[in-house]
């Protein structure tokens, strides 16, 4: 078996082995080195001679060395400078692959400085845009009131003085409160919660079809009752919302008066109130009992896309593809604020109240989840990660996670004490995510879309999937204690799953 010197990849004629990396080398090569470096030159690791360890071969054939003269000099001479040379070009290898991996380092710096400048530079222009739009809007009022345009930016200024200093103490005083609450609740999970054994044995137990037309299928939102999670409300395609009470199985109500489809519906917790809204731009408030609209709420020019419930119980904020949110007083029908963001002109896809009620969440369709303060009006945290329409939002019960979801079939997790993204759940391809939700706890996460999956929070692992509906499934709800779980879809029929 041939062997090779490490150093100058030559046959070694007295052949060490050095215990620190393994190679072979020259005793004479690895001496110079040690002498100079004092470490192995494969690892670097710290090696002297007393640790060669030398190999026992069979030695070379080689002519009788010539006698003191002259020759043998000059040999031993150039012998050094082999020796020498073959040391500096291992030298030179070493330096040349440290070189090539800091100019790979400092290209993709480089790029990365690039696409951040790109951006800037794209939020700069966009910016000053808006800015140039403004301005005329703004002298106007300040002038006249005559075209409509002005008339609405009036409106605009009116509505975002109406949050009043005893609104504002009402919201804080709420939030002190809950907080104060959820730290008691966080520090155990609730006994009567159902365990993730039995979560896993779900089933469906009972699918109902006739809520909605059957002339125009589909059923686009949901949601249950908090105070009576008997009670389930559903916004269909044929412009119509349900009161469904799913333990005898009958029909409370409908609720008829949308020109279009209802995208949106929120249960209210007194039992006697419900909340619809459509792409007709109206947001409705309907007294249950007598299934008539108590107030309508015109606080958008677009198609309205997403609703949110204040903890307070007396307010509303929704989103819509005109670019504004809104956050309105239920029991007047009165617009307090109504806010836009200039500084990315896109549709508003979703929003979502924070359990506390002092900040909230919006989504747009270039992407980006914004978090928004509700005393100042302003955006505070953006968080960008998604490709694709941000389909829908959620926050934790325990008020540190936010999870979001895209067209880009990903669940992303937020923690908003870092403000980062910790956990991102892949989905299969081309999955649709139309709704999320976590339960009363925040112990478990639900997902409805291609399929309905439950997640368990912390691990975030799904626990089960639900694949009983034959259409895309667009809402899913928890009810108490997780006791059962309610979700509808695109095939007109809401579906109980439980034990």
């Amino acid at each position: 078996m041939s062997l090779f010197c490490a150093l100058s990849n030559e046959t070694p004629e007295v052949a060490v082995v050095s215990p620190v990396s393994g190679c072979v080398f020259e005793k004479r090569l690895i001496t110079k080195y040690i002498k100079e470096h004092g470490t192995d030159p494969i690892n670097g690791k710290e090696l002297n001679e007393d640790m060669l360890i030398e190999l026992k071969v069979v030695p070379m054939v080689k002519p009788k060395p010539p006698s003191a003269t002259s020759i043998p000099a000059i040999l031993k001479c150039l012998q050094d400078e082999w020796d020498a040379v073959m040391l500096n070009s291992f030298t030179l290898r070493q330096q040349l692959q440290t070189a090539r991996q800091e100019l790979s380092h400092a290209l993709y710096q480089h790029d990365a400085a690039c696409r951040v400048i790109a951006r800037l530079t794209k939020e700069v222009t966009a910016a000053r845009e808006a800015l140039a739009t403004l301005k005329p809007k703004t002298s106007a009022v300040a002038s006249v009131h005559s075209t409509s345009s002005e008339h609405v930016f009036q409106e605009q200024k009116q509505e975002e003085a109406g949050i009043t200093a005893e609104v504002l103490e009402k919201l804080e005083a709420k939030a002190s409160v809950l907080t104060t609450e959820r730290k008691k609740r966080g520090k155990s999970v609730p006994e009567d919660l159902v365990k993730q054994d039995e979560l896993r044995l779900y089933k469906t137990v009972a699918s109902f079809p006739g809520l909605h037309s059957a002339s125009v299928p589909g059923i686009l939102a949901l949601d249950i009752c908090p105070t009576d999670t008997n009670k389930i409300l559903t916004g269909g395609n044929d412009k119509n919302a349900t009161i469904f009470n799913k333990e005898n199985e009958q029909v409370i109500c409908m609720l008829k008066g949308h020109t279009k489809k209802v995208s949106s519906v929120i249960y209210h917790g007194n039992q006697t109130t419900a909340i619809t809204a459509s792409p007709d731009s109206q947001i409705r408030i309907w007294n249950i009992g007598t299934a008539h609209t108590t107030h309508i709420i015109r606080a958008h020019e677009g198609a309205i896309t997403d609703l949110s419930l204040h903890a307070t119980g007396d307010y509303l904020l929704s989103t819509s593809t005109d670019e504004y949110w809104a956050f309105s007083d239920l029991h007047t029908g009165q617009v307090l604020a109504k806010v836009g963001d200039t500084t990315t002109p896109h549709a508003l896809t979703t929003a979502q109240f924070h359990p506390d009620g002092l900040i909230f969440g919006t989504g747009t369709s270039d992407s980006l989840i914004k978090i928004w303060d509700l005393k100042e009006r302003s955006n505070v945290a953006n968080f960008p990660g998604h490709s694709g329409s941000i389909s829908a939002m959620t926050f934790s019960e325990n008020g540190y996670y936010l999870a979001t979801a895209a067209d880009d079939s990903t669940i992303k997790l937020w923690d908003l004490r870092k403000l980062k993204n910790f956990k991102s759940i892949l989905l299969d391809e081309g999955y649709q995510v139309k709704d999320l939700c976590f339960d009363q706890s925040g112990t478990y996460l639900a997902v409805a879309g291609t399929d309905v999956r439950i997640y368990i929070s912390k691990q975030w692992d799904n626990l089960k999937t639900f694949a009983d509906h034959t259409a895309l499934a667009t809402g899913v709800r928890f009810g108490h204690s997780s006791k059962y779980i309610a979700s509808t879809g695109m095939d007109r029929t809401l579906k109980i799953y439980s034990a």
